[in-house]
């Protein structure tokens, strides 16, 4: 059922900080159903919990056994007062209940065994055995004035023994494994049921509050950790093992504060929560306008225990029924372990407080408008959330941003929040297209396989086209061709190049939409009319080469470099004929393109040489040169003619002397560029004897002439013959500079030819030593080598009888003769030659090695 609470703010937090939005903890439900009609009639007065079901007992003396939704499953009816406690063991089958008349009960649920037993006091607890099932667990304890252990015997008969008494009346017992913790008007006891020994006693802190009213709170954390609050004090205890050394007549086990710590408030139950703890405090406040204290609403909180004190998590304020009425004592808290679910029990109300989930947590981020946070949580536990949708979460974002009027924030989440869903897609495109928010969305519009109809993408383009030239040519450049109908796209840009027929926008997209629906001879004149960079590059793609050979003009004024470059790659799809053609009027094209050409093949376009003489000469005068100098295909008189027209003196000399007429290109040298240096070179380049006496005979009366010469000739001619035509008197300028220079030079030249003649001595020394070595060293023979004239020598090469004297001569080619079988030495005397290896031409081997026994 509905149920109000209050998250109060951290007390940690400073004054005058505003309050941040911290999430609660905890989420809280009223149980109802049967519960309410219960405490409608009667007041709950306890409650114990079991994973599967609950069982309450009532101030009527009533106990009714509940669902987890609060439907009453069984009820009985125990005794005419109130119900103090009620115990079950850890499978849900048996159950101790007892009353304020004195009335204990044991019974099983889905049995007929049963305990029953009046006492002439008031009972304030019970607790079973949590195995109270098993046959060898049949324990229970109870308590008014003293704690009785009640166990049944192998005669299956109750023995009961005294744990504890003397110290006022038993107001809490809790029992975990073989340790039972109970609470009196002195302190905390536990006892361990194993070894049969009391093992601490925890005294109670504030003595001064009545323990009826503010009864000490128990719970175990685990089976060994208990909780004890009391009062406004929390101890957490730990029980631990003795050393072997240490016992004697101690107990095996000993308990150990490891937490201890006061709180603002008065505790009315504690229940664990991980490693922190959920406390029920009872609150009294004074008013600002009343000096008598008031009861306020009972706190929930979560705090972390720390070793000398707590750090609170989060606080919670609960309206539960008549809580002005309540005292400490009305209040428990009991906790289900299985599920982290806590019940605070009142007279009039029960209120249910379970960890939130992350559906709680998307609820709560989507109050807040904290959407973008929401659907993360939402996409990332999207396996786990059982009320929320992921893309529903994801339409409040998008219709929280359009409501915003952050429209681009809007449009990019449709592309995650939308996906595959196209209905959703088109539903958003119109909306935005009702709040004139196109353009936003356009960016973000499915392009793959999944597509929407194609008027929604002409919508757009239609919407781009009346608004926004620029955006429409990229949407055309970053959308697929497939999306739309080009068409129709086409109709409406030509449309619009009528009222604006000189937009370089739309040309452009035009001229992509005829690419694309492969019209590339439109797409291409009006790229050319653009001068697009990208018109070779469709020139290339879609071989296009037929189609430009009437606009080589236009590509060329485009971009010359590239446009030569691609009619000489593609020689074999426009002729150069053609190209030569075409630029017939445009000379400085033509000269651009020949060029080129030449560059790459000296002897391609021999036929238009002639014609490039003049088209170098008009346009491009510094290649001109090296153009004469390289070709062998132009008539050398006509270039002579045109440069001679142009008074090109380099290039007429050049020419002159490639035609034999040395003389006069020297003469131009001398008298048209007044160049000695020039001269000199030139005459140098001839080597001819005449040239230089030309040239001595012009500079003789030029004494800076004759300056040039003595400085560069030394090494061509012989300077004597120079300085003795010198005529006398003639003041020649740095004259003495001149003759030092020739003497320098002289003496290096003395000094090269020593260094010369010493290498060529010292090279031929030691060629003579290693040619004697290599006669004089050893030829290894056999008889296979043996060269003899069968008319004339009848002897064995090698006589058996190594007595005979024998005579062989062996040559350097390893042919061998009788001495005697050799002919007379020949030209040279002395020197005798392999017949053999002279006869063919082999180079005579004139050393000898004879053998003589």
């Amino acid at each position: 059922g509905y149920f109000l609470w209050e998250q109060l703010s951290s007390p940690s937090k400073e004054k005058g900080e505003e309050d941040s939005e911290e999430e609660p903890k905890l989420k809280y439900e009223r149980l109802a159903n049967g519960v309410t009609e219960i405490l409608q009639k009667d007041a709950a007065s306890c409650m114990t919990v079991h994973d599967k079901f609950l069982a309450l007992g009532t101030h009527f003396g009533k106990v009714f056994l509940l669902d987890i939704q609060g439907n009453v499953t069984q009820k009985f009816d125990i005794s005419p007062v109130k119900i103090n406690q009620i115990s079950l063991d850890e499978s849900g089958e048996h159950v101790g209940i007892c009353s304020e008349d004195g009335k204990v009960q044991v019974f099983g649920l889905y049995t007929r065994e049963g305990f029953h037993e009046n006492f002439d006091c008031p009972i304030k607890v019970v607790a079973l055995h949590p195995r109270f099932s098993s046959s060898n667990c049949k324990q229970f304890v109870t308590g008014g004035n003293k704690l009785l252990l009640y166990e049944r015997n192998w005669l299956n008969r109750w023995k009961t023994s005294t744990l504890h008494e003397g110290e006022g009346t038993i107001t809490n017992v809790q029992w975990r494994a073989n340790l039972i913790a109970w609470a009196n008007n002195v302190g905390v006891k536990i006892y361990d049921i194993s070894t049969k020994q009391r093992i601490t006693n925890v005294l109670r802190d504030n003595v001064s509050l009545r323990p009826d009213m503010y009864p000490c709170s128990l719970c175990w954390k685990d089976n060994t950790t208990l909780i004890v609050g009391w009062g406004s004090s929390i101890k957490i205890c730990a029980v631990k093992e003795r050393d072997h050394a240490e016992m004697r007549d101690l107990p095996s086990r000993y308990v150990e504060i490891v937490s201890a710590f006061e709180t603002e408030f008065f505790i009315s139950g504690l229940a664990p929560l991980a490693d922190q703890l959920v406390t029920l405090y009872f609150v009294k406040e004074t008013s600002d306008h009343m000096e008598e204290e008031f009861r306020a609403r009972p706190r929930l909180d979560i705090i972390q225990p720390l070793a000398e004190g707590c750090e609170e998590i989060s606080s919670d304020a609960l309206t539960v029924r008549n809580f002005q009425e309540n005292e400490c004592r009305d209040y428990r808290l009991e906790h289900s372990e299985g599920e982290s679910l806590f019940y605070i029990i009142s007279p009039k109300d029960i209120v249910v407080a379970k960890e939130r989930d992350q559906d709680d947590h998307i609820d709560w981020l989507l109050d807040k408008k904290k959407y973008e946070e929401a659907l993360m949580a939402a996409e990332i536990s999207f396996k786990n959330i059982k009320r929320h949708e992921v893309q529903k979460i994801g339409m409040a974002y998008i219709n929280h941003l359009v409501e915003k009027g952050d429209y681009d924030s809007a449009a990019r989440k449709c592309q995650k929040v939308l996906g595959k869903n196209m209905e959703l897609w088109e539903n958003e495109v119109y909306r935005f297209k009702t709040i004139g928010q196109l353009k936003a969305i356009s960016q973000y519009l499915p392009r793959g396989d999944l597509r929407l109809r194609p008027a929604i993408y002409e919508m757009i383009l239609h919407e781009f086209l009346k608004t926004d030239y620029e955006g429409f040519a990229m949407l055309i450049r970053e959308w697929p061709g497939e999306l739309y109908n080009n068409m129709t796209v086409i109709q409406a840009v030509t449309d619009h190049l009528k009222k604006d027929p000189a937009n370089g926008t739309l040309l452009t997209t035009l001229a992509e939409l005829y690419t694309y629906d492969q019209r590339y001879d439109r797409a291409l004149e009006i790229y050319l009319r653009l001068r697009h960079k990208d018109v070779y590059q469709l020139i290339h793609k879609h071989n296009l080469f037929s189609a430009i050979e009437d606009k080589i003009v236009l590509l060329m004024d485009f971009d010359k470099e590239k446009a030569v470059d691609m009619l000489l790659d593609n020689e074999d799809k426009i002729s150069m004929d053609r190209v030569v053609e075409e630029l017939r009027d445009r000379p400085e094209l033509l000269h651009i393109y020949l060029h080129k050409l030449f560059k790459r093949d000296h002897h391609k376009g021999q036929k238009h040489h002639e014609r490039q003489i003049g088209l170098y000469a008009e346009y491009d005068r510094p290649n001109l040169l090296p153009f004469l100098r390289d070709s062998i295909h132009c008539p050398l008189e006509k270039a002579l003619e045109i440069c001679q027209e142009r008074y090109f003196v380099e290039e007429t000399v050049f020419l002159l002397s490639r035609m034999g007429n040395c003389r006069r290109a020297l003469q131009m040298i001398m008298e048209e560029l007044e160049d000695v240096d020039k001269a000199i070179e030139f005459a140098k380049e001839q080597d001819d004897a005449e040239l230089w006496e030309d040239l001595i005979s012009y500079s003789i009366d030029k004494p800076p002439f004759i300056t040039g010469l003595l400085n560069n000739i030394g090494t061509h001619v012989d300077p004597i013959l120079l300085i003795h035509r010198i005529k006398e008197g003639m003041e020649i300028p740095n004259l003495r500079d001149s003759l030092v220079k020739i003497l320098q030079d002289y003496n290096l030249q003395i000094l090269l030819r020593e260094g010369c003649k010493k290498i060529l001595v010292a090279d031929s020394l030691s060629l003579l030593q290693k040619n004697h070595r290599t006669q004089m060293r050893g030829v290894r023979v056999d008889a296979c080598g043996l060269l003899v004239d069968q008319e004339t020598c009848m002897f064995y090469f090698f006589v058996v009888d190594m007595a005979q004297n024998f005579s062989v001569v062996v040559f350097h080619c390893r042919h061998m003769f009788h001495k005697e079988c050799l002919p007379s030495p020949g030209t040279i005397p002395g020197v005798q030659f392999c017949n053999i290896c002279s006869a063919k031409r082999r180079g005579p081997g004139s050393g000898i090695l004879e053998m003589k026994k």
